[in-house]
Order: C-alpha cells, then sequence, then structure tokens
C-alpha cells in the first residue's frame, strides 16, 4: 500500500491481531492498511459515541488553542468553515459568542455539501485529519477553499519517535487511520498550496 498522503513506498511498522500500520519512507506518515478500514455505520456509531457537549467547559478549554489564534488572526468580519464538526461543534459555538459566522460541515451530522463550494478567510479542522482516508485529495480541497491570507488551523496528536507506539492511546480508536510527524506537514505545506505551517503541541496552522 503506498502513502495515502504523499504517494511513496511504506514499510512494515506495527501489527496486532486486528490492525496494522505501515510508515511511509519519504513522508513519515503512519497509516491504517486499508483492509482494516470499518464501515461507515460503525464509523458513524462510535463518532456517536464521543461527548461532544459544546457547553462543558472541559471540551471548551481543550479546543481553546484555536478558538484564542481565531480570536487574535481574524476579525468577525472574515468567515469560517467547520470541517468534521461532528455532533458538538464547540469552536464554532465558542466562535459564534464573539460575532463569527462560521458553516458547518461533516458528511454524517451537517451534511449540506453546498457549504463546500464556498471560499472561507479560515477553515478549522479540529481533531479531524487522522480520520482522512485521502489526505491528499482532502488538504488539497481545503486548500483551495481558502481565501488568499487565509488560514487552516488543525489539531491532532502528531507522532514521533519518542512515543512508544504499544501504548500510545491514539492509535486505538479504530476511525484513526492515518497519524502525521513533522515532516508529513511540512511535506503537505510543499505540495498542497500553503505558503507556510506552524506546528506547536497543541495547535497547527496552514497558511495559504
Amino acid at each position: 500500500m503506498n502513502c495515502t498522503l504523499c504517494g511513496a513506498e511504506t514499510k512494515a511498522f506495527w501489527k496486532s491481531k486486528n490492525r496494522e500500520f505501515v510508515a511511509c519512507t519519504n513522508c513519515g506518515g503512519i497509516q491504517l492498511l486499508s483492509e482494516f478500514y470499518i464501515t461507515e455505520v460503525a464509523e458513524k456509531d462510535r463518532y456517536l459515541t464521543h461527548n461532544n457537549d459544546v457547553e462543558d467547559p472541559r471540551y471548551q478549554k481543550f479546543v481553546s488553542p484555536i478558538t484564542t489564534r481565531i480570536l487574535n488572526d481574524f476579525s468577525v468580519t472574515k468567515t469560517g468553515l467547520d470541517y468534521g464538526c461532528g455532533t458538538g461543534p464547540v469552536v464554532t459555538t465558542e466562535l459564534e459568542k464573539q460575532g463569527f459566522s462560521v458553516a458547518l460541515y461533516d458528511p454524517y451530522f451537517y451534511p449540506d455539501k453546498g457549504v463546500l463550494k464556498n471560499s472561507y478567510d479560515f477553515i478549522i479542522c479540529c481533531e479531524v485529519m487522522e480520520h482522512f482516508y485521502d489526505p491528499a485529495g482532502e488538504f488539497r480541497e481545503l486548500s483551495d477553499k481558502l481565501n488568499p491570507g487565509g488560514k487552516l488551523y488543525c489539531k491532532t496528536s502528531l507522532y514521533s519517535e519518542d512515543i512508544g507506539f504499544d501504548n500510545w492511546y491514539y492509535k486505538n480508536d479504530p476511525t484513526h487511520v492515518f497519524f502525521y510527524t513533522e515532516k508529513s506537514l511540512l511535506w503537505i505545506k510543499d505540495n498542497l498550496g500553503f505558503s507556510k505551517v506552524e506546528i506547536a503541541p497543541k495547535l497547527i496552522v496552514f497558511s495559504k
């Protein structure tokens, strides 16, 4: 299986009885072999177990790196898209309290593809990119939807060699199919329509 991000060859990385991951020899991404993907029904059922209460202070704090940065970067006259917002679009809810207008899209819970025909000043991708079956296509489309000077705000758990994959909780979610490294993010910046990427432990920002 070639890398779904950069298309390069992959090598064996980690295997259990029920799942098998490979590592990209080029961008360093770690991906689940496609024969271990779960069904759409099982995927949706898994998302429904997430307790994404927009009024939960812990959830608000969890996403605060994104909301704080958007409030610093843009005025309320700018428009945004919450891509893959799930059942509880807390980032959007927090921004709307400040006067922002943010469109919602989620293939299961807010499936109106009409919002994907528009362009935006900022796009939110909070705990979503690890679910991308086609990360190259997804990031290219997200870049295309950004206005000049726009920003894509992402939140995920990055993989690095100092992480013990055996005990890494993030791999255990059956809907997580691609894990990124810093090298992967730089590849996205260089190849999928972005001019800059800022990488911090709790926030990744791609600039158009």
